[in-house]
């Protein structure tokens, strides 16, 4: 056990209000009465009053006027709190201050040696946020409330590439993050069926005198995996597709909504998929496009082929009336 488990644990035994013997804490935690010692040292030092009384009814204990326990966290568990904090800040998470208020907490708590180690590792890792409007947070904090209070609310919301929004009404489920962005999934009134709204989208958000009832278990993850299925023939034969590319792009084609769910393999300068040949043929060989010369389709040899046929009559199509 760890050196830090060990002096909590160690820490709630003593809790227990029992007076113990340097010897059975040793016993019970697997270790050597001087580490014992040395542990009552160091929590101490961290303000926690323990007594070591010798003689025959001597033993270890706490004061009763003790009240808080210490934290105590190993090098690499405060490191992972300092940097999922800054994955969080990156990502725009809508409580971000009061994480941070949460950390100087955590850190308040820590005695020296960990203080030391906190500053020595915090340093390594940075997270660059994607640039978003200021209006993101405080639309999160209003639709993850309306969330948790059933409430309706009206949002202006302009579609991509749209230049006006335009009103409706909606019952937002839920918040997720992906792809660096962030959506409510919400029924629409509207459309009557369920939605995803990219938040940065939304122009304004008003809350309702409408209520509703969340689904029972509802996901909001799970509802993108739906979504993604949705045009996917379950009776269709599979096939492995692999797509050659530069890193970056490959980058975007994993990262698609739809491609990311059936990634099987992934290297620098290839990847691999598992999908049924109907659904390929349907969406792949326009979305492949996209990237022009930047992907090479190595199987299968169907997938390639339709590519060559789209690219040929796109091409046939711009050919000057002279040739």
């Amino acid at each position: 056990m760890a050196k830090w488990d060990n002096m909590l644990s160690m820490l709630w035994m003593l809790r227990s209000g029992r007076k113990l013997t340097a010897a059975q804490i040793a016993d019970s935690l697997e270790i050597s009465v001087r580490t014992v010692y040395r542990y009552i040292d160091a929590l101490c030092a961290s303000g926690v009053p323990v007594v070591a009384e010798s003689g025959h009814d001597g033993g270890v204990r706490i004061l009763e006027s003790f009240e808080e326990t210490p934290l105590f966290f190993n090098p690499v568990e405060l490191k992972a709190l300092v940097d999922a904090y800054k994955f969080a800040q990156g990502a725009g998470y809508p409580y971000t201050e009061e994480l941070e208020t949460a950390l100087k907490k955590v850190e308040s708590g820590l005695h020296g040696e960990q203080c030391r180690d906190l500053l020595r590792q915090a340093g390594g890792l940075d997270v660059i946020a994607p640039a978003r409007p200021p209006s993101v947070v405080p639309l999160l904090r209003e639709l993850e409330q309306a969330a948790q209070d059933g409430r309706t609310v009206r949002i202006a919301y302009r579609k991509a590439n749209a230049e006006q929004s335009g009103e409706r009404e909606i019952d937002p489920y839920g918040l997720a993050y992906d792809r660096n962005e962030w959506y409510a999934v919400a029924y629409c009134r509207r459309s009557e069926a369920v939605r995803t709204f990219r938040v940065d989208r939304i122009e304004r958000v008003e809350a309702t005198e409408e209520r509703f009832a969340k689904p029972d278990r509802f996901s909001a993850s799970a509802y993108f995996r739906d979504q993604s299925e949705r045009g996917r023939d379950p009776d269709g034969p599979l096939t492995v597709i692999r797509i050659e590319g530069e890193p970056e792009t490959l980058n975007a084609v994993c990262g698609h909504w739809h491609m990311r769910h059936y990634l099987t393999e992934r290297t620098d300068r290839e990847a691999r998929f598992l999908l049924d040949v109907p659904t390929m043929n349907k969406y792949l060989p326009l979305y492949l496009m996209m990237f022009g010369t930047a992907v090479r389709v190595r199987e299968p040899l169907d997938l390639r082929r339709r590519i060559r046929e789209l690219a040929v009559g796109i091409a046939g199509n711009h050919q000057d009336d002279a040739d």
